[in-house]
């Protein structure tokens, strides 16, 4: 539930936003008589809103300055997206409510989420998830075709349930680990997927992340093809919905990986707003796709498009089928070099949910 709260001069709005219903406006009413009906009020509100095509659920309150009928200021409403319409202003309006004003539904219909409650220290859900071990080479892949450094394991010491809500991986310094494709492995780490048992096709895929900074930290929310691997990357697609370079606390990044553009030739844009750290609170990532165009935001800002149009030939589109979820913090390896210090371990990549949406 997002809450906004506006001041206009005496006035106080308060807009709560709740995602399953729409849009509560509150207006503290002010003091004095009202010559208007309680039905006639209802009709009034409804009309405006009607009229602009803005859906309320809640109560409105208002009333003309000074305690007698007159002009009230504008009544402010919200769309689902955060939008704020003014309706326009009326007379003698005290208080109106718009329950009976049935709401537009939904843009989204969720699906399927995780909001990874459980006990501290707890593992994920095995209905949901998958953890993939090791450093790659059991795959075929060592390093993960990145030259990463990390080895992934399946213990809560690298992906554990935090007790209030939220899932914790961590990459950790690993002195005594076990050897790896470049020799004694240096660090541990998680990497989660929903591989074979969430695989949407189409919709809006959101987590809600905080990231770790550090130089050689790179932590991932992205989809890969659910043909993989039996359908080879890239054929099978790659929807990179958030990366960050550890050592750029200002940038995240997203991408989208196909035959005949992938790896360095990825369709990649660096999202770098002014004065931004992503290090420092909590962010919503997010990418919506369907057959015609890919959307990626942070925070509900649009800061990618990539439609099926602009990729041509010999470049080919591949992303009308199912995918699946991954959530990883890897260490080291081409994308933001290996730590320079191992002071930036223990690392947390924090996620308060994981969440699946489809257009209604």
């Amino acid at each position: 539930m997002a809450r906004t709260r506006i001041d206009r001069g005496s006035d106080r709005i308060e807009i709560r936003r709740i995602f399953s219903r729409g849009v509560v406006v509150n207006r503290p009413a002010r003091s004095g008589p009202s010559n208007v009906s309680r039905s006639r009020r209802t009709s009034i509100v409804a009309a405006l809103a009607l009229l602009l095509g803005v859906p309320v659920v809640g109560r409105v309150r208002a009333e003309a300055a000074g305690g007698a009928p007159g002009t009230v200021p504008p009544t402010l409403l919200a769309t689902r997206s955060g939008e704020r319409r003014e309706v326009g202003t009326t007379t003698g309006i005290t208080e109106a409510r718009a329950d009976t004003i049935a709401p537009r539904p939904p843009l989204w219909a969720l699906t399927w989420s995780d909001e990874f409650d459980g006990p501290a220290g707890g593992a994920v859900s095995a209905l949901h998830w998958n953890a993939e071990i090791g450093d790659g080479c059991d795959a075929g892949n060592c390093g993960w075709g990145n030259e990463e450094k990390q080895r992934y394991t399946s213990g809560t010491e690298n992906a554990a349930l935090t007790g209030s809500g939220m899932l914790a991986i961590t990459a950790r310094r690993d002195p005594d680990g076990p050897r790896c494709y470049y020799g004694p492995c240096r660090y541990t780490s998680a990497k989660l997927t929903t591989r074979g048992k969430v695989t949407p096709r189409f919709g809006r895929v959101e987590a809600r992340i905080r990231i770790p900074t550090g130089q050689g930290l790179w932590p991932a929310f992205w989809m890969l093809g659910a043909g993989f691997p039996a359908t080879k990357w890239p054929d099978c697609g790659e929807l990179d919905i958030m990366e960050h370079h550890g050592s750029k606390p200002g940038n995240v990044s997203s991408a989208m990986h196909g035959p005949g553009y992938s790896g360095n030739a990825a369709l990649v844009h660096e999202h770098t707003p002014p004065g931004a750290d992503f290090t420092r609170d909590f962010h919503r990532y997010a990418v919506e796709w369907d057959s015609a165009q890919v959307r990626f935001s942070v925070d509900d800002v649009v800061h990618f498009i990539v439609r099926r149009g602009e990729v041509a030939a010999p470049k080919v589109w591949a992303f009308d089928h199912p995918f699946y979820i991954i959530l990883n913090l890897a260490v080291g390896g081409t994308f933001d070099g290996d730590p320079a210090s191992d002071a930036v371990l223990p690392a947390t990549m924090l996620v308060d949910y994981v969440r699946v949406y489809e257009r209604q």
